[in-house]
């Protein structure tokens, strides 16, 4: 009786909307990788055959999520996310380096990429530790637990090198703010990127000007009765140490390939027949679209090939070809949807793990498809971000899928808290 309730009370509309995505993902799968010959859709020789095979493994996948007993990944959550720091740690070993990056374990034909299961750990164990009645964000000590979780699984992430998948745990923040983090550590760091992406643009000594004269109007414009004037003057010598310490970052820290996504990203020294490539074609491809597309597997950009990586990262590519303005804007509602309505449910949870891990699985989610598509029309640098539900490959179907499925499992079974 009390498995029967929690069927019962599966969310339904979030399990159509994931559907619908997946749905959507596979046929821009198709068609972004559709022989010329004629093939069967199974044909695990072509790309999209291998893709019809990982959502068919989904629902095995979704059966067991939802089977097992809700409070398994609250109290293994700690298993689970040290599980995923050995898989993490095992690729300097026994991992697979594809484009000089180590962040794959080869079996056969098939591949897995830990870092797409550990922010599923992660979130876990997170909510696990925020859950507890003694944890207060606004505590020192408590901030440093918190950071040094998410601090892990970066660090091995970092050093594979995928600063990509790194990035995402970023989200998780977010989520530590709407636990109860003090507001100042999105603002610093907001802050930082505003000066890190001036200083590249800027020469120093205007933007030094500009720094002192915004904190000088900031200070003379705040009204509170205790203004710490030695606040203000900290904060004015680390903005304008870290801005002066840009360009040698920019020179000495980043690979030459991350150097060149971010001139990509402000037309500086761009050679579009190399580095520029992928975003030119890809820009081309979406704006050929228009507002209402050529037409489901009719889009010439997609059939000549002229945007790499298209199945992958730049899948969304496609839509805005095919599909046009009208059908992109239809994709963003569905996702647009989706995370509104985990949101929803993460508000209506009765206890702080699984209001906490909905929170989570919405930052991920939004991280994924906001730099995804910004990096596809260059409001971000270039980098292997896949979008969720869309983007080829098993490793990240069945990440985002379990992720998901075990917050609706989590949310059906709130019918049998207290």
């Amino acid at each position: 009786m009390k498995n029967q309730s929690v069927i019962n009370n599966i969310d339904w509309p979030l399990v159509l909307l994931y559907a619908a995505l997946v749905v959507l993902g596979w046929m821009t799968i198709y068609s972004a990788s559709l022989p010329l010959e004629e093939t069967s859709i199974f044909d695990l020789g072509q790309i999209y055959g291998k893709q019809m095979l990982f959502i068919m493994m989904s629902i095995p996948l979704i059966s067991v999520i939802l089977s097992l007993d809700a409070k398994i990944y609250e109290k293994y959550s700690l298993i689970f996310y040290i599980l995923s720091l050995i898989l993490l740690a095992g690729l300097f070993v026994a991992g697979k380096t594809i484009k000089g990056q180590t962040n794959w374990y080869a079996f056969g034909g098939f591949s897995i990429q830990p870092s797409e299961f550990a922010k599923i750990a992660t979130a876990l164990i997170l909510s696990k530790y925020l859950s507890d009645v003694q944890i207060n964000l606004k505590n020192t000590n408590h901030q440093l637990i918190a950071f040094g979780i998410l601090a892990l699984p970066i660090m091995l992430i970092m050093l594979q090198p995928d600063a990509g998948s790194a990035m995402i745990f970023a989200s998780f923040v977010l989520v530590l703010h709407r636990e109860g983090l003090p507001a100042w550590y999105l603002w610093t760091g907001f802050l930082a990127i505003v000066l890190f992406l001036a200083a590249l643009l800027i020469k120093f000594q205007f933007l030094f000007i500009y720094i002192v004269a915004g904190v000088i109007i900031h200070y003379v414009l705040t009204r509170r009765a205790r203004r710490n004037i030695i606040l203000y003057g900290i904060s004015l010598v680390a903005m304008i140490g870290f801005s002066y310490s840009v360009d040698y970052v920019f020179e000495s820290v980043l690979e030459d390939h991350q150097k060149d996504r971010i001139n990509v990203l402000f037309d500086k020294n761009v050679n579009q027949k190399a580095e520029g490539y992928n975003l030119n074609q890809s820009m081309i491809a979406i704006g050929s679209g228009s507002w209402l597309g050529k037409g489901y597997l009719e889009g010439t950009q997609t059939k000549g090939g002229f945007v790499p990586e298209q199945h992958t990262d730049y899948i969304f590519t496609t839509v805005g070809e095919e599909w046009g303005f009208t059908g992109a804007m239809v994709v963003i509602v569905l996702f647009a949807a989706l995370l509104l309505r985990v949101l929803y449910l993460a508000e209506r949870q009765k206890s702080r793990f699984s209001r906490t891990y909905g929170y989570c699985v919405a930052a991920v989610l939004f991280m994924h498809f906001f730099v995804n598509i910004a990096m596809l029309i260059k409001l971000f640098p270039t980098i292997g971000v896949p979008l969720p539900f869309f983007s080829y490959g098993g490793s990240s179907l069945f990440a985002f899928t379990t992720l998901l499925f075990i917050f609706i499992k989590l949310d059906a079974n709130k019918v049998n808290e207290w």
